[in-house]
């Protein structure tokens, strides 16, 4: 991912986020399931997959402590 996709990140809306999280999720599965079968050419796809979802956690994780935040 790149710097101005991460910056993007922080634009996105928790709904957008969570959307985005289950596409990664899913084609990290699909990955995997690619590499045990002896299919995946770029294994390194998987490191920066894993990478890319926990960026997406992270940043719902920190606009859920932004919003508790918020209201006290």
């Amino acid at each position: 991912m790149k710097t101005k996709d991460i910056k993007a990140l922080h634009q996105k809306t928790p709904a957008e986020l969570q959307q985005q999280q289950a596409e990664l999720e899913l084609k990290l599965a699909k990955t995997r399931i690619e590499k045990k079968a002896g299919k995946l050419a770029n294994t390194s796809s998987l490191k920066l997959l894993a990478d890319d979802l926990a960026r997406v956690k992270t940043i719902q994780r920190e606009q859920q402590l932004a919003k508790k935040e918020a209201k006290s």
